[in-house]
């Protein structure tokens, strides 16, 4: 760890720097990860280690985040967001807005128990504790009433729940009339699902002789009889994925398997491998879409 620390503060710069030049999305965001660090490691240190305060800083993004965390920073930053729910995002979404604007207070839902307790850790560690309410529950029996909030996010979460209408109905309703929704969501020209050996999230359902659910991609077609259902159209949309099938998946092998990874080249090798598409029938292979929906 003190090798890749040393390592990551070197090289990061640099390649931040190519990245820049090529347009990469997200690094506006990672300048808020390294001011979080400082924060983090100057105020509060003995709340939380310093592997956690070294990975905010130097590699707080991978692949499509940047994209992900670059639309709803853009689309949030500097807005008055009034009630706010998110739906088990990237936790530095919603630190990073509370950093933002102090009046702020977010409710936050996450059924994944282990990932909530490290979520309240940075929180504690921030600042930011006593400004949030959890729920360790499905969105579906979240005790929130119809039409609390303003805005609600959630960000790469919708697919790997077995029944995502549903969800997307519950966030829908707890949305109020005028009131913003932001997902991003995995896709690909034609959708398909993904099976693991394990229950990941411990949302069981939609299992198969082969493994348990894991994940789907969306196509046009799944997209409208799921999301669009419920929602009607985007307000907004963008499309961003890989520039050859494969690049994503050999990326994801080489991070668990190679101690080595250089995550310090990670935001140049977006701008490299991956770009802008005009429509989800227009990827090549594995994409991301991020939305934004206004409710009437």
């Amino acid at each position: 760890m003190v090798v890749s620390g040393l390592a990551g503060l070197t090289l990061v710069p640099l390649y931040w720097a190519l990245a820049r030049v090529r347009g990469v999305p997200g690094l506006p965001v990672r300048w808020k990860c390294v001011a979080l660090a400082f924060t983090l490691f100057f105020r509060r240190r003995a709340a939380i280690d310093l592997k956690t305060i070294l990975l905010v800083a130097l590699y707080p993004l991978d692949s499509t985040r940047y994209f992900e965390l670059d639309f709803a920073w853009k689309t949030l930053s500097g807005s008055k967001m009034g009630q706010y729910l998110d739906v088990s995002s990237p936790r530095l979404l919603y630190t990073l807005l509370l950093r933002e604007a102090p009046a702020l207070r977010a409710d936050l839902i996450n059924p994944d128990q282990t990932d909530l307790a490290e979520t309240r850790q940075l929180l504690n560690a921030a600042g930011l504790l006593a400004r949030c309410r959890f729920y360790d529950c499905l969105i579906e029996d979240a005790p929130l009433s119809a039409g609390s909030y303003d805005t609600i996010t959630s960000l790469s979460v919708v697919e790997h729940i077995p029944q995502d209408r549903q969800a997307i109905s519950k966030m829908w309703e707890l949305l109020k009339p005028g009131g913003r929704l932001l997902l991003t969501l995995p896709c690909a020209a034609e959708a398909y699902e993904q099976y693991i050996d394990r229950d990941e999230y411990g949302l069981r359902g939609g299992d198969k002789a082969d493994g348990v659910f894991w994940q789907r991609f969306y196509d046009k077609h799944l997209l409208a009889e799921n999301i669009f259902s419920v929602t009607g159209q985007p307000h907004r949309q963008v499309v961003f994925g890989e520039r050859v099938p494969g690049l994503f998946l050999t990326m994801a092998t080489d991070k668990r398997t190679n101690r080595y990874y250089p995550f310090w080249r990670e935001p140049y090798m977006v701008s490299l491998e991956y770009a802008y598409f005009d429509s989800v029938d227009a990827l090549p292979g594995e994409g991301v879409i991020a939305m934004e929906f206004v409710k009437p």
